[in-house]
């Protein structure tokens, strides 16, 4: 039986999350339907537009993303401290782009005088909602409901559009996040529908390679593309927010590890995939192998033996699941 959610995240583990959700009918989220003739491809359009867009209400970032015919990767990252940060203007403010909110929140930003048990209220709804803007739950179901609600309008049909229940994984450490990122990155590629990475349309390899192309220093943060969460460069002290790699190691390794699986050899490892590897603690057939099958290889939690047993100790799991998975892939 699967764990609450909220017994399968925690940020004192780890602020990044791999998330996957999939239409339950058998008409396309995107693609054409074979049957019918009927082309979903604008769907994509619908879907990515709102997924970049949404980052902006919440403190939640996207790292990496791919849009498929009948379900979408995406991997967050959970800015906690950025919504501790917010004023309750600010929380307001957010919340009210997404619903009403309600008498209280609206009399406050009118201007209009709230006695001090409204006041008390408003502040404890405030605090909800504060909370509600870091949750990848709430966010999966504001960006699940849109796309639904378009695509029954567009079906003349009413019922479920999504699975009720997304599946999320735990990306425990840096080798962890760099497969996983890879692994949706190259998703398309490996059902066929790209020959390249950059060729691979709705995905963010494709936004980055693109920027990259454009950018005078494509390792620069403030030359990556804005909506997406930055690289910021190899780990040393004082780095700023981001994810600790170069974008153009990552987009290097993601490239040979892309020809690899369209030509089924091992092919050469060029000296900066080399690089990445060894200071991710895997080699290459390890990195090959969860570059291809990450859902496969890792159940809730993907990271070094060390870093799940820490999280499960965290939220209180008897026994760390997929240990064996994780020892042998990730040490």
């Amino acid at each position: 039986m699967p764990k609450p959610r909220n017994q399968q995240i925690s940020l004192d583990a780890t602020p990044y999350y791999h998330c996957i959700s999939r239409c339950v009918r058998r008409a396309f989220l995107c693609g054409t339907d074979t049957t019918t003739g009927q082309s979903y491809e604008h769907r994509r359009g619908w879907l990515e537009e709102k997924l970049l867009a949404l980052p902006q209400t919440f403190a939640i970032n996207i790292a990496a993303y791919a849009i498929m015919s009948n379900h979408y990767h995406v991997v967050l990252y959970i800015d906690k401290k950025q919504a501790d940060e917010w004023t309750d203007i600010e929380v307001i403010e957010r919340w009210h782009s997404l619903f009403k909110g309600n008498v209280f929140s609206q009399k406050f930003l009118r201007g209009d005088t709230l006695d001090s048990a409204q006041r008390a209220r408003l502040q404890m709804i405030i605090e909800e909602w504060r909370s509600r803007l870091c949750d990848i739950s709430w966010f999966m179901r504001i960006l699940n409901e849109a796309i639904a609600r378009e695509a029954n309008q567009e079906d003349q049909c009413s019922g479920r559009f999504w699975e009720g229940r997304f599946k999320s994984q735990a990306l425990l450490d840096d080798a962890a996040l760099a497969a996983c990122m890879a692994y949706v990155d190259l998703n398309p590629v490996r059902a066929q529908m790209a020959d390249t990475p950059e060729q691979s349309k709705h995905t963010s390899i494709k936004k980055r390679a693109e920027k990259a192309k454009r950018a005078t220093q494509a390792n620069h943060s403030n030359q990556q593309v804005k909506e997406l969460h930055p690289f910021v460069g190899n780990p040393r002290q004082n780095l700023p927010k981001g994810i600790q790699m170069r974008l153009t190691d990552y987009l290097e390794l993601v490239d040979w590890t892309g020809r690899v699986l369209r030509d089924d050899k091992r092919g050469a490892i060029s000296q900066n995939a080399e690089d990445i590897l060894t200071r991710l603690g895997v080699d290459d057939s390890q990195w090959l192998t969860m570059a291809s099958e990450f859902e496969q290889c890792f159940k809730t939690f993907a990271g070094n033996e060390q870093r799940l047993r820490s999280a499960c100790d965290a939220m209180n799991y008897q026994r760390p699941p997929g240990l064996g998975d994780c020892r042998r892939l990730l040490g």
